[in-house]
């Protein structure tokens, strides 16, 4: 059966003709367009390609913030049976935009005017790309080869006067296996792989993820995430589509750190009824709603954490919430939810149901917080290889369960395999392999890593996990982050590095370290203001304030060893004996971080390789060793 993006989408017009699809601010508040008016403006961006001479087959490139011409550009350029090479605004070297640019062939690119000067420093040296279309009033106007989107609208316009039933027949032709997208992964070991994906990868996705979530018609979601990631384009606008919701996208701002505070308060406005979310956004909500809660003073704090202890005790795991014993907890739960958690969740607008976390592991500590505030934080797993989705957590009872990925997505088929080659039966760990229609089609331009990623249609992850007898997925880290003692032996450090950050109100990031090693080392960068905090309340001041914030940090990772209060989560021989500290974070400026904020561990081990080397000395075994003062000295000021 034919099922092409184009096909969703003028199914979804004809069902939903007035009904708003997207909604962005304009002079202070949220505007609606509806889903008519989406594919009238659309069609004539497409129409004004074809104008332009953009063919079927030809690549053209998103580079800017998620908005209404975002969605709108992509789906007009999928209307001209162009392939879209969505860009991600971080990348802020000219190389990185060069390469992608270069080596996707692009033709054409959409730019926002925050990303303009990023294009024309590098235009010159781009020998395919013929035209930019430009979003939004440029100081000094134009240049040649510019024209704005307004210009492109007007003369597709025009062009749809003689060419319409021409123009149209060209969406109306393609294929499932028409490339739909090339992704580029965020290249943290070698050049950025383009992942091809095809009209069916994400369509098929689409009807895969909503075979374990439900999106009534009704929902509005609020697009926090960049809208380069397939995620956000499965989940935040191709799903939403697919079941006739709403779209709102935040509010640009002149920098990115105005955009980004622009979220609590767009999240207040446009009161959506989930969100998409990754580890380090997650963070930043629970940290801002437990610094509120401490703004109301002692009697609040210690009431609020009472509330969440026995919260946690009746949800349990999630899948054995109220069950025996519990179901005796459920008055007081409804009592703390009615005078503490109802108010948090106003902050939200009042309507969020969920969020849907990806991207990076979620710790389970995480999610038992947002589930006890009654907007819980359902754990996926997913990689662009597979468009994104392979499974989830979900609302309905009995599909979440802490600490897991959830369930597959239907239909998908799973094997677990060992390095050599050999299924392993459930419950035992190895290397992730799928297979279904949301597997990509290959890398662009890429044949030999294509064929060592999907062999005989089976997508192979590269990532260690397990199902669970029960058919949960358990996702424990990437095979390449393995931890390899002198003895050979091999652990996955992820799920305790998430474990630390999310437990330890002092650090802030930490990478754990073993490359053959008699021990485990970690890497850790200390949190600068709950540290400062905690040394000014107990009066410690001048040099001493460096040694006790070592000791601090050293006491919070000792939780985890034989008679801590963490004892007994994670293997003890793999419980770091050395603490190295960092002098900076890890950020997307120092490339520590790539664009989906995960912390690149090769460069880091390689950025900061004194340091680690260092921890492997007798002097180094001291928490409060010099090189260890030093970088709190400069961290904390």
């Amino acid at each position: 059966m034919k099922r092409t993006i184009i096909d969703l989408f003028e199914g979804s017009v004809a069902k939903y003709a007035d009904k708003e699809f997207l909604l962005e601010k304009h002079d202070g508040k949220f505007l609606p367009t509806t889903y008519s008016e989406t594919k009238r403006i659309a069609l004539r961006v497409g129409a004004g390609l074809a104008a332009l001479g953009i063919e079927r087959g030809d690549r053209v490139s998103i580079l800017a913030e998620g908005c209404n011409n975002w969605i709108i550009s992509e789906l007009g350029l999928l209307y001209a049976g162009a392939i879209s090479v969505p860009l991600s605004i971080k990348l802020e070297e000219a190389n990185d935009l060069l390469f992608r640019l270069r080596h996707s062939d692009a033709k054409l690119i959409f730019v926002s005017k925050h990303q303009l000067k990023k294009i024309r420093s590098i235009a010159g040296e781009l020998n395919d790309l013929k035209h930019i279309v430009v979003w939004g009033d440029v100081e000094g106007g134009l240049r040649d080869g510019e024209i704005s989107l307004e210009s492109l609208v007007a003369l597709g316009e025009e062009y749809l006067k003689a060419h319409e039933e021409a123009f149209l027949a060209i969406g109306m032709s393609l294929q499932n296996d028409d490339i739909a997208t090339i992704t580029y992964t965020s290249g943290t070991t070698a050049d950025p792989k383009g992942v091809v994906l095809t009209h069916r990868n994400y369509t098929a996705n689409v009807e895969q993820a909503l075979s374990v979530v439900s999106i009534p018609s009704s929902w509005r979601t609020l697009i926090i995430l960049p809208l380069d990631h397939c995620f956000a384009h499965v989940v935040g606008f191709y799903i939403m589509i697919a079941c006739g919701a709403s779209v709102a996208t935040t509010e640009v701002g002149r920098t990115p750190m105005e955009t980004l505070k622009n979220i609590p308060l767009n999240i207040k406005e446009v009161r959506p009824h989930f969100l998409l979310s990754v580890p380090a956004l997650a963070k930043n909500f629970r940290k801002n709603i437990e610094t509120s809660i401490r703004k109301k003073g002692k009697g609040t704090e210690r009431l609020f954490n009472f509330a969440l202890k026995t919260s946690y005790a009746y949800q349990a795991d999630g899948y054995s919430k109220g069950r025996g014993w519990r179901c005796m907890l459920k008055p007081l739960v409804a009592l703390f939810d009615k005078i503490l958690y109802s108010k948090v969740r106003e902050a939200f607008g009042g309507e969020l149901q969920f969020f849907i976390g990806g991207g990076a592991l979620l710790d389970s500590e995480l999610q038992r917080f947002f589930y006890a505030i009654g907007i819980p934080m359902f754990q996926g797993y997913g990689l662009s290889e597979a468009t994104p989705v392979i499974s989830t957590n979900a609302p309905s009872k009995g599909n979440h369960r802490f600490g897991s990925s959830g369930r597959l997505v239907q239909p998908l088929e799973i094997k677990i395999m060992d390095s050599d080659g050999k299924e392993l039966p459930t419950g035992q760990k190895g290397e992730i392999v799928i297979k279904g229609e949301n597997v990509m089609a290959g890398y662009w331009k890429n044949p030999e890593s294509t064929a060592d990623t999907v062999r005989d249609g089976w997508l192979y992850t590269g990532d260690m996990g397990y199902m669970s007898k029960d058919n949960f997925l358990y996702v424990l880290g990437r095979f390449k982050s393995l931890l390899i003692s002198s003895d050979g032996e091999k652990y996955s450090p992820e799920g305790m590095e998430e474990a630390i950050v999310d437990k330890s109100p002092y650090i802030d990031q930490v990478i754990v370290y073993n490359n053959q090693s008699p021990y485990t080392i970690a890497l850790a960068v200390a949190s600068k203001d709950n540290l400062n905090r905690t040394l000014d309340e107990r009066g410690i001041t001048g040099e001493q304030r460096y040694s006790e914030a070592a000791k601090i940090i050293a006491a919070e990772v000792a939780k985890y060893r034989s008679g801590g209060v963490y004892a007994n989560e994670f293997p003890d021989r793999w419980v770091p004996a050395v603490i190295a500290l960092a002098d900076e974070a890890f950020t997307e400026q120092n490339g520590l971080v790539n664009s989906t904020m995960k912390v690149v561990r090769n460069k880091v081990e390689k950025h900061f390789a004194a340091a680690l080397e260092h921890a492997y000395t007798a002097e180094g075994k001291a928490i409060d060793n010099a090189r260890n003062i030093e970088a709190l000295r400069k961290l904390l000021g």
